[in-house]
């Protein structure tokens, strides 16, 4: 990896992306020599820094420190970057390489560098990319709701068993990103007559944390989402703070919050248990699996969109797994 002292090789930066914490103040979570926020005020670092999400943060400077490892420097040149992508473009997925020029757009606008990534070399090598490797994502298995019940019907009472099993059926329930069942507080959440009320604070599409909530109503069948959270809620005795913590192998509870992360390890886990391949599921699958289900039980999308926050009928359909394949099957039709 290039080196973080100074300008190399003329106007070439070399980035470094493991000199400082990263939740030192910076434009993109990542360091750069030369970095133009250095003679900023603190208040105004801070306000810069927060205007990405912490996630972003992150996975920006993994990819900056991927292209960095290519031997490659800031700025770049559009062939740069389009040789880049033409090393990278069998390693990852589509998705993966636009994140990686998203990353590399944003740290040439903040020191003020022409971005190359809007040249029209770069598009046309993406445009060749997704032609010749196809845009089809690698996604989680969607949980559907008989599987999910059947996870849930091999769990005990033990302490860990009781907050799974509120984990899995309020992530189902409400459609969340784990990242957002793991940032979940008690103070979120509102228990009326009809159900609970669930506050998400912040979402991977609420930058600006104006939050959002969703409605969850009692089950009708054996696992209700709002029952198996009073009942975790009270075998806790969490009154305050985050709601899903971490279980040491002895049952001991802790105060520190599950990550989303651990929302993941969580889903694996019961689904092993039940006796599924967790390799095809993880935190996603809670939600992609709402969505399916929801759609499978005849729900309108404006109500599945009500639930997970899709913001439009586009960005819901690849949410939306095979549920209507069978549905008036032209094949039955004739055979």
């Amino acid at each position: 990896m290039a080196s973080s002292g100074g300008k190399t090789g003329g106007d070439k930066i070399a980035i470094n992306c493991t000199a400082r914490p990263l939740d030192e103040p910076c434009a993109i979570n990542c360091n750069f020599a030369d970095q133009p926020l250095q003679g900023l005020s603190t208040p105004v670092r801070d306000f810069v820094s927060s205007s990405i999400a912490p996630a972003t943060k992150r996975a920006y400077a993994a990819d900056l420190a991927t292209y960095a490892a290519s031997g490659r420097k800031i700025p770049s040149s559009p062939q740069d970057i389009a040789e880049f992508l033409a090393e990278k473009a069998d390693v990852y997925a589509v998705a993966t390489l636009q994140r990686h020029l998203a990353a590399l757009a944003k740290v040439h606008r903040a020191i003020g560098a022409r971005d190359p990534v809007k040249s029209e070399l770069v598009a046309s090598t993406m445009r060749g990319i997704r032609r010749t490797f196809g845009v089809a994502q690698r996604q989680a298995k969607a949980l559907l709701r008989d599987d999910l019940f059947a996870t849930l019907d091999k769990l005990g009472e033990r302490p860990k068993d009781v907050r799974d099993r509120a984990l899995l059926l309020l992530g189902f329930a409400t459609a969340m990103r784990r990242s957002e069942l793991a940032a979940l507080d008690v103070a979120d959440v509102e228990f009326i007559a009809k159900g609970m009320f669930v506050t998400i604070r912040r979402s991977k599409t609420d930058q600006e944390a104006q939050g959002r909530t969703i409605a969850v109503p009692f089950g009708r069948t054996r696992h209700c989402p709002v029952t198996a959270l009073k009942d975790w809620l009270e075998l806790a005795e969490r009154r305050e703070g985050p709601i899903f913590v971490y279980i040491d192998k002895h049952g001991n509870l802790s105060s520190w919050r599950i990550s989303g992360g651990g929302v993941g390890h969580v889903v694996k886990a019961r689904i092993a248990a039940a006796g599924y391949d967790p390799a095809l599921f993880s935190g996603h699958s809670l939600r992609a699996g709402f969505a399916t289900s929801a759609a499978q039980a005849g729900a309108s999308t404006y109500k599945i969109r009500q639930v997970t926050g899709h913001r439009s009928e586009a960005s819901l359909a690849r949410y939306i797994r095979d549920a209507d394949l069978f549905a008036d099957n032209a094949v039955a039709r004739m055979l």
